[in-house]
């Protein structure tokens, strides 16, 4: 009788050791590692992705930092329409007409051409041009301070110069190479670019 009975207790010892292993052997709740992989897919979900640090303006230059301001600026626009403000200065200048000057000059650069206006004037001389060729104009650089574009193209050009005066008449075939700079504040309502200075260049 005492050995069946050490043979039940050692079975019923043996299904609860099997039992116990059963639930200790597999992993209850969630472990380290799981935490980690749960946390890692978690910020894979939501990971947002790469900013370019340029998106906000923040340290462009030149032309990208002018068109960050003014999503509306075309560069071939501009050669375009400072190439054409290039002919009606030229033109304007040597016929004498100030008032056209006034509304594409800025005013130092106006009273430096109202000087040589003048002096021609005093000596009873008058001026006219003919283009030979349509000039050539090409970006030569860009900035940008506190709103305010700079942008500086190079012209190439060729005209014939006529000019009368008390001594008789010259004809003059020119060939030119200046660097004009054009401003405009971005802030402005005003879409129109201002001559601010002018520089003799290489041709």
């Amino acid at each position: 009788m005492q050995v069946l009975e050490l043979i039940i207790f050692a079975g019923l010892a043996g299904v609860v050791l099997y039992q116990l292993y059963a639930v200790l052997g597999r992993r209850v709740g969630r472990q380290p590692e799981d935490t980690a992989a749960a946390d890692a897919v978690t910020s894979a979900g939501r990971q947002t992705p790469a900013v370019d640090p340029a998106d906000d303006g923040v340290g462009l230059t030149g032309l990208p930092a002018i068109k960050h301001h003014d999503p509306s600026f075309d560069l071939s626009r501009f050669l375009a329409g400072s190439k054409s403000a290039y002919e009606m200065v030229v033109r304007a200048f040597a016929a004498g007409d100030r008032e056209t000057l006034r509304n594409l000059l800025a005013p130092p650069v106006l009273a430096s051409f109202e000087a040589v206006l003048a002096e021609r004037d005093a000596r009873g001389a008058t001026e006219s041009v003919e283009f030979l060729h349509p000039p050539r104009a090409d970006l030569e650089r860009a900035d940008l301070h506190d709103d305010v574009a700079r942008i500086t193209v190079r012209f190439l050009a060729e005209f014939r110069s006529r000019t009368k005066g008390p001594e008789g008449e010259a004809v003059d075939d020119k060939r030119t190479a200046e660097l004009w700079t054009f401003e405009r504040s971005l802030k402005s309502s005003d879409p129109n670019w201002i001559l601010v200075h002018v520089d003799a260049a290489e041709a």
